[in-house]
This record gives structure tokens, C-alpha cells and sequence, in this order.
């Protein structure tokens, strides 16, 4: 894979960092966007709390069952173009969305985009990891993540006003036309680096899957970081999809004012909790590669009692509290998923490292939004909500054995000369 000649300014891997910052912004606006308008799609198709949440599942499930295969793919192709291309195929797809008519129509264009979406973070994760090396990792991905926050929050809330105002269809029309026109500027701009070239390291051949499945099953560092990253997923998934139509029913809040709340304090504490989760785990990495598990571990332990909390109290100002203290824990484990696992995996395979990743933990995670549409039908929004704690502390057990016993021994595999 050849990477550009042309000559790039000095800062340009931070400038490559800010490029794709863009780009994952629009990935989690279009895919936000859904969920603040389930109060209309409730009304006008006459669906009740499981078929929501399958609209949520459907898109986690073939996100995931893509993501593996687009890692692979990534590993094999110019980076740059499995980006853009992905840009402009899950736009278009996001504004054939306000075509829909009925529930099939929504579940189709929902899976479509879960696929169209799935081979940015493979892709652009890699694309970091070879501007990026240890010392600076950890913080490129981390100011990378806040795209995510504020694009769940852009998300929420201008699909929850437009809707309040215009209907639903009108939201995905403007997110996904500006994603194509951004798709068409920043292909100028973004160039394609060596693989390997900030570790040092030169390339493998790219692994098939089969291959590349075996790898990552007898590196228990990776084993254990793809359970965690289930569980963390989950509890996200759960926040993302419920926390809109929770606020509007338990608090009586307007549909805008329910997706913007359901995103705003809680992105904007991520956004917060990412940068320093991103330097905390540059520091801690200096001392052993377990550095940027322990921080993530401390995020999801931390994160848990605020789960409780956001499920169970009665009072607005304490859902914010907790919605704030969640957020910011969850901005801790962010920053982290990805350059967590590419301490024990070459670069060669970081691109299936990413797939697999989102494979497991979006299948995984993915059935958050069915599983507590049903406990919701039975037992109440507020106590599913509140359960998903459990789930937390059981992926801060996983991450902190990996970072004892584990991450050191898989990072010197990982540094050994390929044979």
C-alpha cells in the first residue's frame, strides 16, 4: 500500500485527527437522529416499546456483523477511501430513510445504515494509530471521540426540534446531505501514511479472518478487552436509545427539549472525560502497556452507581448529576478502546483489530435496546435503566485483570520480529 509523497505540514497528524473529527461527527448525528423522533414514529406507525427498540437493535447488529469483514477489507485498501466511501454511502442512505411509509420501510434503511456506517472507525482508527504513536495515541484518539459526543448531541436535538416543527423525515435529509457535501471537501485533504510507520514497525501481509480470528483468540489481552467492550457497550447503547423517549415520558418534557437532555449533559461530560482519559492513559502507559486499561477500568467502575442513579431518582436536577457523572466516566473508557487494543496487535491487523472490536460489542451490546424495551413492557423504563449497572461492574472486573495479568506480556509478543 503506498502511502503519499507529497510533502505535509509538520502538524498535520493533528490536522488529520481534526479532518476526521468531521466525519465521525456526522457517523453519530445520523445515527442519533432516530431516537428523538420515537415519540412521532410511535404515533404516526403505531409502534409500540419493543418495535422501537428493535430499530436500535437492527442497526447495532449489522453494524457488528459488517464490522469484522470491513476491518479486513480496511487492511487491504487505502484508508482514505474506505472513509470517504463509507461517508457518502451511509449519508445517502440516511436520507433514503424519509421515504419510509411504514415499520419494514425503517428497519430496512436502519440495518442499510448500520452497514453503510461500519467501516469508518476500522478505517480511521488505523488511519490515527500511524500519525499517532505511543506518546500521543491515547490523546489523538481521545480528542477524536469528542466528535462522537457532539454529534450525538447535534443528533438528538436538531432531529428532536426539526421534527417538533417540520416532521421527522426532515432531519435525515439535512444530516445525511451535509455528510455527502463533506465527503466531497475533505477527500482533497486527507492523505493515506504507511502502515506502521509511527511504531516504527514495518508491515506483514494483511490476515485473512480465519487467521486473524486465531490471533486475536490466543492473545487474552484481546479477549479480555472485546468483553468489556460488550458490556460498555450495552450500558451506552441503553443510554443512547431509551434515555430520549424516558425523559419525555417520566419528566414530561418536549420532544426537543427530551433529545437534547438526553444528550447534552452527559455528551458534554464525555467530552470533558475523553481528553483526560486520553492523557491519563498516555501517563499510566509510560509505566506498563496495562496503562490504558487501569483508566479505563476506573471509568466503568466509576460509571456505575450514576446508572442507578439515572434510572431510579425523581428529581431532574439528580438525573443531571448523574447524567453528567456518567458521562464523564464513559469519556475515561472512550478515549481508550481502540488504543488499548493496539498495544497487542501489529499494524497489519489493526484495521480487523477495530472490526472485531465493533463485531463483538455491537452484536453484543446491540440487543441493549430490545432486552430493555421488553423489561420495560413488564417491569418499568426506570428500573431497566437502572439494572445496566451490573453490566458496568462486570466489565470493570474484566479490565482490570487484562491490565495485571495480561497486557505487558501480549505488548512484547506484539514488539517480537515477525517470522
Amino acid at each position: 500500500m503506498k502511502s503519499t509523497d507529497k510533502a505535509l505540514p509538520p502538524n498535520y497528524k493533528w490536522y488529520v485527527v481534526a479532518m476526521l473529527w468531521w466525519i465521525a461527527f456526522f457517523n453519530y448525528a445520523d445515527r442519533q437522529a432516530i431516537f428523538s423522533v420515537f415519540p412521532l414514529l410511535e404515533k404516526e406507525l403505531v409502534l409500540n416499546n419493543t418495535q422501537l427498540g428493535l430499530l436500535g437493535s437492527s442497526f447495532a447488529w449489522v453494524y457488528g456483523l459488517g464490522a469484522l469483514f470491513a476491518g479486513t477489507v480496511v487492511d487491504r485498501i487505502r484508508r482514505k477511501t474506505a472513509i470517504i466511501g463509507g461517508l457518502h454511502a451511509w449519508s445517502i442512505i440516511c436520507m433514503a430513510t424519509a421515504l419510509s411509509r411504514d415499520f419494514s420501510h425503517l428497519l430496512m434503511f436502519r440495518a442499510a445504515e448500520g452497514l453503510g456506517e461500519t467501516f469508518y472507525f476500522p478505517a480511521s482508527m488505523s488511519l490515527v494509530s500511524d500519525y499517532h504513536d505511543k506518546r500521543t495515541r491515547s490523546r489523538a484518539m481521545g480528542f477524536h471521540q469528542t466528535s462522537v459526543y457532539l454529534g450525538t448531541i447535534g443528533g438528538g436535538f436538531f432531529a428532536g426540534l426539526i421534527g417538533q416543527y417540520h416532521g421527522w423525515r426532515l432531519s435525515f435529509l439535512v444530516f445525511g446531505g451535509l455528510g455527502v457535501l463533506l465527503g466531497f471537501v475533505l477527500s482533497r485533504y486527507l492523505y493515506e501514511p504507511a502502515r506502521g510507520a509511527s511504531d516504527h514497525m514495518k508491515a506483514g501481509a494483511p490476515l485473512g479472518i480465519g487467521e486473524f480470528l486465531g490471533l486475536a483468540w490466543r492473545t487474552k489481552t484481546v479477549r479480555v478487552l472485546l468483553l468489556a467492550f460488550v458490556c460498555s457497550n450495552f450500558v451506552a447503547i441503553v443510554m443512547l436509545s431509551w434515555m430520549p423517549k424516558f425523559l419525555f415520558d417520566k419528566f414530561h418534557l418536549s420532544l426537543a427539549m427530551a433529545g437534547l437532555t438526553a444528550t447534552l449533559f452527559l455528551q458534554l461530560a464525555s467530552m470533558v472525560g475523553s481528553p483526560v482519559g486520553g492523557w491519563m492513559a498516555d501517563v499510566l502507559r509510560r509505566r506498563g502497556a496495562g496503562g490504558r486499561m487501569t483508566v479505563q477500568a476506573i471509568g466503568v467502575f466509576g460509571g456505575a452507581p450514576f446508572m442507578v442513579l439515572c434510572g431510579l431518582t425523581q428529581s431532574i436536577p439528580w438525573l443531571l448529576a448523574a447524567l453528567i457523572g456518567w458521562g464523564f466516566c464513559k469519556g475515561l473508557y472512550d478515549a481508550n478502546i481502540f488504543a488499548a487494543v493496539y498495544e497487542v496487535v501489529r499494524p497489519e491487523a489493526r484495521g480487523a483489530a477495530a472490526g472485531l472490536m465493533n463485531t463483538v460489542g455491537w452484536l453484543g451490546g446491540g440487543a441493549a435496546p430490545l432486552l430493555v424495551g421488553l423489561l420495560a413492557d413488564h417491569y418499568g423504563l426506570s428500573l431497566a435503566i437502572a439494572a445496566t449497572a451490573v453490566v458496568y461492574l462486570v466489565a470493570g472486573g474484566l479490565l482490570i485483570l487484562g491490565a495485571v495479568k495480561y497486557a505487558d506480556v501480549d505488548a512484547a509478543a506484539v514488539r517480537a520480529p515477525v517470522q
